[in-house]
């Protein structure tokens, strides 16, 4: 019972303890030094609770209670024991302010009264936050651009069955994991049972407790239940199809999520594949790069993830997830600049990792496949016409990994850079069919497998590991391993043990992250770009030729036709398809209703 993730009710019990019993003991300290009024803190509660099975003791950390508060750290922190079932005996056991440790409220009253305490006052910032507001320091200008489908939408989207082109999935959204996917199939065949989220882990480093002890493990929050409702023409698209989702999570009843889930079809901007031919003949081929995207977004706490998962046109599958948000932070002081680095007077931006596991349940061919690897190596010969002269010519290494051991690939260890799922068929060229898995990962180091919590996220050992699929082994984690990570209801290393993996049903657990170390550009908050990882499912051998060729957008002219005309090339229409802006729906928003 212990190992319970957090309610709200335990929450409000907490809040209520900190007021009413411990910061009571300490009235004079916070009067003058935080001008504390029952209103103007905000707390942040550490996990895992406590440092050994059966405990349930957390840090709480102060922070001005002001938009984007979690880069408003005032330097006191608070260990409170609420393990008993009892409220009443709850208790703080330790206090911690400014760099220096106390026993509890009472001795820190005690010795700042007695003038023994080093005070670090903070200005008091206005309520929206000063530094740490998202409010634009802009006017609005010209409007940025707007992307529309000139003849409406290329896909549907029928209760939770999409359809696109050549694609079909369904969708859903798990409380604790977020987005999944079951049953995708290209050209009416499947090619995977299952491709979902199973956790999202970040380990931080500090120089104040609260800090230090952090290891959040957000689907024991909910990457499903903190899904936000998404604001159109930012989030997603303006014209994308957006769907309202229910959830049943710390209630009695199911909650309809507004616009939790975005899809739309997405014109990147670039050729998926082209040629210009200026040598013999005189042509162009190209295929624009459209591709259909499935969205949604979990903000828990400080941290927003953008979970896409993408289809393109050639038969490729894209999972990745972006990270922005608030960067976690500290209260600066003494050898604070070893954990990260300075973002404003107070703050210190702590360095973390964040480690994204996904479940790829992938049925290539059919439910029977094997693992095989292939990459290069140089070898040396000598010029067959000029034996004097030596060649270097890389040629072709390919192996069939047998077993689940020899498939699972430690976190910062080579891999073989085609690693795929082999089918039991043989496409026209007589090669086995396959569907290849490319990892994108910037992956900071993996905690110490001496630590006493490890085994609760082995997964994040590995950035591939694929095993045999097992009813008893439906997710890597469990929504129990946060609180408890020493005695860990699923430890995802006991998965791995060297069972054949050969013409077998294969499950891959893919891991892909990177290590953050919070900057000054991370005020007011954290952006996208360059922080974005996952991983790619692309045909290898799969087709016979490249299935995007049958596209109906392909464009081909020669240098001795009327490109010009619209039944030789399409392009050619659009003055006349897209001469006129769509009826875009009016702007709404339900995300403040219901909190």
């Amino acid at each position: 019972y212990h190992s319970r993730p957090m309610l709200g009710s335990e929450y409000e019990q907490l809040g209520a303890f900190l007021e009413t019993v411990a910061f009571a003991a300490a009235p004079t300290f916070l009067r003058e030094v935080f001008e504390y009024d029952r209103t103007n803190v905000a707390f942040q509660s550490t996990v895992p609770h406590g440092l050994q099975s059966g405990e349930r003791k957390s840090w709480f950390v102060l922070f001005q209670n002001v938009s984007g508060f979690f880069v408003h750290p005032v330097g006191l922190e608070v260990l409170v024991d609420h393990s008993s079932l009892d409220i009443s005996q709850w208790a703080v056991s330790r206090v911690f302010y400014n760099g220096q440790y106390y026993r509890d409220m009472v001795q820190l009253e005690s010795a700042y009264v007695q003038g023994r305490i080093s005070v670090e006052k903070v200005r008091k910032a206005p309520w929206d936050g000063d530094f740490s507001s998202m409010k634009p320091r802009a006017p609005s200008a010209a409007l940025f651009p707007l992307q529309f489908e000139p003849q409406g939408p290329r896909y549907s989207v029928r209760n939770n069955h999409v359809l696109f082109q050549a694609w079909s999935f369904a969708f859903g959204l798990s409380v604790s994991t977020g987005l999944r996917l079951f049953d995708i199939r290209h050209k009416g065949e499947r090619v995977a049972y299952e491709i979902s989220v199973q956790e999202a882990l970040s380990v931080y480093g500090s120089n104040c407790p609260g800090g230090m002890s952090t290891r959040y493990m957000d689907g024991s929050f909910g990457l499903g239940r903190y899904t936000s409702p998404l604001v159109r023409g930012v989030d997603c698209p303006y014209s994308a199809t957006y769907v309202d989702t229910p959830s049943l999570s710390g209630s009695l009843r199911p909650e309809k999520r507004k616009a939790s889930i975005c899809i739309f079809e997405q014109n990147l901007g670039s050729p998926l594949r082209r040629h210009y031919s200026n040598l013999q003949s005189l042509y162009y081929g190209g295929l624009v790069n459209s591709a259909l995207v499935i969205r949604s977004i979990a903000t828990v706490g400080n941290y927003d993830y953008v979970w896409d998962f993408i289809f393109y046109q050639n038969g490729a599958i894209e999972g990745k997830v972006q990270a922005t948000g608030y960067p976690s932070s500290s209260f600066f002081h003494g050898d604070g600049l070893r954990y990260g680095n300075r973002l404003w007077e107070h703050t210190l931006g702590t360095i973390h990792t964040l480690s994204i596991n996904y479940k790829v349940d992938l049925d290539v061919g059919g439910v029977k496949n094997s693992l095989v690897a292939h990459d290069m190596a140089f070898e040396m010969t000598r010029a067959p016409w000029n034996p004097e002269q030596q060649i270097e010519r890389p040629r072709l290494t390919k192996k069939v990994l047998d077993t689940e051991d020899q498939a699972a690939f430690r976190l910062q260890s080579k891999m073989p850079r085609y690693i795929y799922f082999a089918a039991n068929s043989k496409n026209k060229w007589g090669h086995q069919r396959g569907y290849r898995i490319q990892i994108t990962s910037f992956a900071g180091d993996h905690i110490p497998e001496a630590s006493s919590m490890e085994r609760a996220i082995s997964w994040a050992r590995y950035q591939l590991a694929v095993t045999r699929h097992k009813e008893e082994e439906p997710t890597s984690t469990s929504i129990y391993n946060q609180n408890d990570p020493w005695t860990p209801t699923v430890a995802f290393a006991d998965f791995i043990n060297n069972e054949t993996i050969t013409n077998e049903d294969l499950v891959a657990w893919i891991t892909a992250g990177f290590l953050h170390i919070p900057h000054s550009e991370d005020i007011p908050n954290t952006v996208t770009v360059g922080n974005s990882v996952g991983f790619l499912l692309r045909p290898y051998n799969y087709y016979d030729l490249d299935p995007s060729i049958y596209s109906h957008d392909g464009v081909f002219f020669t240098s001795k036709q009327d490109f010009t005309a619209c039944e030789i090339n399409p392009l050619a229409c659009l003055p006349k398809t897209a001469s006129c802006l769509p009826n875009f729906p009016p702007f709404t928003y339900d995300g403040f209703q219901n909190m």
